[in-house]
């Protein structure tokens, strides 16, 4: 997978899946675009790239404001003239909560960062790659996205709705040879995972006995994933919904 002078973008970048994503593309050399509202960790992963070689740029972009996102396309098309690949992975999680007693506060936010925020990032995306002549998208959704998950009414109501954002969106661009897919992890070890098992460590002890490979995944392994959906290998794949998440799907 060579992605050699190709103009990638990674939503939420700075750390965990998409740090790692991010590094994966620009070892394969891709000009990496980190949008995240992390300044600390997204220095420190600019660093990380910048350190074996790789060019990346920071954008500090909060993916439900319209504005920023309208900012950071028009930065990447003045500076390279168009985007090649994105990943939209941008995402939160609240604390596990009974479905009677999520905050409305709280689904706003989930909602607007997880849902809105990928299609936000998509509806900006998408003229760059058309000029581009095509490109690839993928989004991250969650086994969540594709089960139920209780106690926590937002998150998986968030992922379902990338799921379909992505389905919709594959149809319709499927012709300007612009791929779309998604993808569903299952408990990778991340920052946001360990903030949960901090506060709910019952509940993700619980959700950890149901993967059949017994152990968590790590964002290395994702990434490779996320590099095939964008590259050559799969310019037949668009619409695709790819659990990586040990087997919980499968059950």
């Amino acid at each position: 997978m060579d992605f050699k002078g190709k103009i990638v973008l990674v939503t939420g970048g700075a750390y965990g899946i998409g740090r790692a994503t991010a590094l994966a593309f620009a070892r394969k050399g891709a000009k990496v675009v980190i949008a995240d509202t992390d300044l600390e960790r997204a220095q420190g992963a600019l660093d990380l790239i910048k350190g074996e070689g790789g060019d990346a740029l920071f954008v500090r972009t909060d993916v439900s404001k319209e504005e920023e996102v309208r900012h950071l396309t028009d930065k990447i098309e003045k500076l390279y003239g168009g985007l090649d690949c994105a990943f939209n992975n941008a995402g939160i999680h609240k604390d596990f909560t009974a479905f009677h007693s999520f905050e409305c506060q709280d689904w706003d936010e989930v909602i607007d960062i997880n849902l809105r925020g990928v299609w936000l990032s998509m509806k900006y995306e998408l003229p760059l790659m058309e000029k581009r002549g095509g490109g690839a998208i993928v989004n991250t959704s969650s086994v969540a996205g594709i089960k139920g998950v209780p106690s926590n009414p937002a998150y998986p109501a968030s992922k379902h709705g990338v799921v379909a954002l992505t389905k919709c969106a594959a149809i319709e661009y499927a012709k300007k040879a612009i791929r779309i897919n998604c993808i569903c992890p299952g408990p990778i070890r991340t920052g946001m995972h360990e903030r949960l098992v901090a506060s709910s460590p019952h509940i993700v002890e619980a959700m950890l006995a149901t993967v059949p490979m017994g152990r968590m995944g790590e964002p290395e392994e994702v990434a490779p994933v996320v590099l095939f959906l964008c590259s050559d290998e799969a310019s037949y794949i668009t619409g695709a919904v790819l659990p990586i998440d040990g087997g919980i799907s499968a059950c």
